[in-house]
C-alpha cells in the first residue's frame, strides 16, 4: 500500500510539473545563447528587447537572457547578471550613458576581448558617460571599440542627429541588395528615428554600410545621408553588426523586425532564416528624453 501511494504521488508530481510554464529544452547545447544588455533613459529598450528575445525563443531555436538596469531604466550604475556574458554566444547591447562599476565592466571587457560576435542598437554608440578624469573614462569610447562607431556623443569627438522633429527614410545601400542580413527587407521604408550623423570619420575603416538613411524634415539645411546599419570586424576579430535605428516605433516595421532577426543569425554565423515567422507585436511607448 505504501509503495502504491508513493508511486501515485510521483505520477501526480510528474503531471503537475509537465503543466508548468517552462521553456522547452532551453538548456540544449546546440541552441546558441544570446544575451541582451539593456539600459537607456529614452528608447524603452528594456521593453523592446524582451519582445525580440521572446520571438527568438519561440520561432528560431535560440536561447536568450535579457539584462536590465536596476532598479529601473533610469538607473545608471547597476546591471545585475552580467556574469552570464561568460557563456554567451552573442552579446546585444542597447545602452545609453551608463556608469557601471569596474567589477561589472570586467564581464563586458572580457566578452569584447573574446572575439565573440557583438551587436548594438542606436545609443550604444554612447553607452557610457563617465566624467572627465574618471578612472573609467576610457569606456566612453565603447561605441568605437565595439562597433566602429563614433566614440561618444556631441562635440568634435562624437556625433549628433538631425533633431527630434525629424524622421528617416531608410534604403538599401548600393550593391548590397544580396547581403544575407537584408533578406526579405523592403528596398525603402520610413522609420521614426531621427538620423544620426556618423560620417565622415565613421563607421570605422573596413566596415560595410548595408543600409543608408536620408533625413526627413531635418533641423539643418546642410543635412546629408548617413549609414544606419553596418557590419564590421573589431580589433579582437569579432563579427559585428550595428544599427543606429532603435526608436520603439521603428520596431513596429516588419523590415526592422526582420533586420534584427537576420542580423542576430548572421552575427552568430548561422544561416539567416528563409521563412519569416513575423510580424512581432511591438506596441511599446517611447519614454522620451529624461532630465
Amino acid at each position: 500500500m505504501k509503495k502504491y501511494f508513493a508511486f501515485a504521488l510521483l505520477a501526480l508530481s510528474s503531471l503537475w510539473g509537465c503543466n508548468q510554464s517552462q521553456p522547452s529544452d532551453s538548456s540544449s547545447p546546440e541552441k546558441p545563447l544570446v544575451v541582451f544588455v539593456t539600459g537607456d533613459h529614452e528608447y524603452s529598450s528594456e521593453e523592446t528587447m524582451p519582445l525580440l528575445a521572446a520571438e527568438l525563443e519561440k520561432n528560431y531555436r535560440v536561447r536568450t537572457r535579457v539584462l536590465r538596469s536596476y532598479p529601473d531604466h533610469n538607473a545608471e550604475e547597476d546591471i545585475p547578471g552580467l556574469e552570464v556574458l561568460d557563456s554567451a554566444d552573442l552579446a546585444v547591447f542597447f545602452l545609453r550613458w551608463r556608469r557601471l562599476p569596474a567589477d561589472q565592466l570586467k564581464y563586458i571587457d572580457d566578452y569584447l576581448n573574446s572575439g565573440k560576435p557583438v551587436m548594438g542598437f542606436r545609443t550604444s554608440t554612447h553607452a557610457f558617460n563617465y566624467p572627465e578624469g574618471h578612472l573609467l573614462q576610457h569606456w566612453n569610447a565603447f561605441g568605437e571599440r565595439a562597433f566602429g562607431a563614433p566614440p561618444g556623443w556631441g562635440g568634435a569627438a562624437g556625433h549628433t542627429h538631425y533633431g527630434h522633429e525629424s524622421s528617416t527614410e531608410v534604403f538599401i545601400a548600393m550593391d548590397h541588395e544580396g547581403h544575407p542580413i537584408l533578406t526579405g527587407i523592403e528596398p525603402r521604408f520610413s522609420v521614426r528615428s531621427w538620423l544620426y550623423k556618423v560620417l565622415p570619420d565613421y563607421p570605422a575603416q573596413g566596415s560595410n554600410s548595408i543600409l543608408m538613411g536620408k533625413p526627413v524634415n531635418p533641423n539643418t539645411p546642410d543635412a546629408f545621408e548617413n549609414p544606419v546599419a553596418w557590419t564590421w570586424t573589431s580589433a579582437s576579430g569579432a563579427r559585428t553588426f550595428m544599427t543606429t535605428l532603435g526608436h520603439p516605433d521603428d520596431f513596429r516595421q516588419e523590415s526592422v523586425q526582420r533586420l534584427c532577426i537576420n542580423a542576430i543569425h548572421w552575427t552568430l554565423g548561422i544561416p539567416v532564416p528563409e521563412e519569416w515567422k513575423g510580424p512581432i507585436e511591438m506596441n511599446v511607448d517611447y519614454h522620451g528624453i529624461q532630465p
